[in-house]
């Protein structure tokens, strides 16, 4: 996902001055990969495509005083650099989703020059994979580190790092290789794993109940896109052409049970409403999240319907007891069971389950008006971890950013720090409660640890 949504990822600046998210590439967000997300080409097929490693793209120069390894193991390519007074420990990096295409590509790591300057070496993997396949990017990684082994030699800790995509792999990674990693740090993650994608549904399937009076999923990509979607948008606006900014009473009760369902009341959303519903995509202006509703549901190594809505309640607000306007459209609603063998938790198998039982620090940061990948996957992470009575070693912060892994080379190199400290020396770092809906809606929820500005957010009073 971070490959065309944060293009920070890409930059390699010293690390007081990485480059921050804050970037007008974002409104030219090309959506046809990221619909693949929920497209059928992600059921198991055959033939298996025939991915590719450019071992040429692979080459980098080091920075000065590191040394810079590539190459190609288990069919994923790889990229190490280890700066020349190493302190003995290895920082891994998970990439986000990469679309469906058929190259393997590489990131460098996005601390990439902090960690250098630390002491610490890096190493980044292709997977050897595309597509929304955990399995692949938590085997190749696995086995990078390996590599690293053999090339290097042991390092005395590892930190597992990633973002989007790469925070599912990061959370993933940690639990089924427990005796591996020493700490672990994934932003903007998908960490509620098929909680993303049930929320991908919900918002579209009530936005054809309450724009149309009807809901139906799968869709017929060509009609929902050119017909069906026009109506819901005049359904929900309160008067022509003004979706997503001015809304009759539907658009509102849509656009409140959004908020809910993404994450709960909190600052930011007003404007992530407005602009993850304005801005240009595939299929034309305010289809962001409606081209994540098309398809089959199928997931890689997952085959068969893997998102559902069958006991989903859905609300306008924070009353437990239903208004008729939420009783219709409860009763009413196209419901969705998933085919059972999608969830089974398989270890590997399919697409991994996350449990919450962690067994070594985890920091995270999420940005609360990101609607990609909402701050829903945090409250799923974090009540999972709480049930497995761990939350000792879970920290989560929340940064007032409305884009996708928005943060500034301040927030994310300050919590790569904290964690260090937090494993190191034991002392465990200050973080937001995303698990208690109050203190999210406060005004102030998210001011504790945003340093410097994001577009669109509103500042903290």
């Amino acid at each position: 996902m971070n490959k065309i949504l944060a293009p920070w990822f890409l930059g390699e600046a010293c690390h007081d001055i990485l480059q921050q998210l804050v970037n007008k590439r974002m409104v030219s967000i090309t959506l046809l990969t990221l619909t693949l997300l929920f497209g059928p080409s992600m059921a198991n097929a055959a033939p298996k495509p025939k991915y590719f490693v450019d071992e040429t793209k692979l080459i980098f120069d080091a920075l000065p005083g590191a040394t810079a390894y590539w190459g190609v193991h288990t069919r994923a390519g790889y990229r190490i650099e280890v700066p020349d007074n190493w302190n003995g420990d290895l920082v891994m990096w998970a990439h986000g989703f990469r679309g469906t295409g058929l190259e393997l590509t590489v990131d460098n790591h996005p601390l990439r020059a902090l960690l250098i300057s630390q002491g610490y070496a890096w190493a980044a993997s292709s997977y050897n994979r595309n597509d929304y396949d955990i399995t692949s990017g938590v085997q190749s990684t696995h086995a990078l580190l390996k590599r690293f082994n053999g090339i290097v030699s042991k390092p005395n800790k590892v930190y597992m790092t990633g973002a989007s995509m790469g925070g599912h792999i990061t959370a993933v990674a940690i639990e089924q290789y427990p005796n591996t990693f020493d700490g672990a740090l994934p932003v903007c993650g998908a960490i509620g794993d098929y909680a993303l994608f049930d929320y991908f549904l919900d918002f579209n399937l009530a936005a054809q109940q309450l724009g149309t009076g009807n809901s139906e999923f799968p869709v017929v990509t060509a009609e929902y896109i050119g017909l069906t979607v026009p109506a819901i948008k005049t359904g929900l606006e309160a008067f022509p052409g003004t979706w997503p900014f001015t809304l009759n009473e539907n658009g509102q009760n849509h656009k409140s049970l959004t908020e809910i369902r993404s994450g709960g009341e909190r600052p930011n959303f007003d404007e992530a409403f407005a602009f993850w519903n304005s801005i240009p995509s595939a299929t034309g202006a305010g289809n962001f999240l409606f081209e994540l509703g098309l398809g089959d549901g199928s997931l890689p190594r997952a085959p068969g319907q893997a998102t559902q809505n069958v006991n989903t309640v859905y609300q306008f607000d924070n009353d437990p007891n239903l208004t008729p306007a939420e009783q219709d459209l409860n009763d009413n609603i196209a419901r969705v069971t998933a085919d059972p063998q999608t969830r089974r938790r398989n270890g590997l198998a399919q697409v991994p389950r996350i449990s919450g039982d962690i067994g070594i620090p985890v920091l995270t940061l999420h940005n609360l008006g990101d609607l990609f990948v909402p701050v829903l996957n945090e409250i799923a992470y974090g009540n999972r971890v709480l049930e497995q009575g761990k939350s000792d070693l879970l920290v989560q912060r929340a940064i007032r950013g409305v884009l996708h892994c928005d943060f500034t080379a301040a927030e994310f190199s300050t919590a790569f720090i904290d964690l260090v400290q937090w494993v190191e020396l034991g002392t465990k770092p200050e973080g937001d409660d995303f698990l208690d809906p109050a203190a999210v809606a406060d005004e102030n929820f998210g001011c504790a640890f945003t340093d410097g500005s994001h577009a669109l957010a509103t500042p903290c009073p």
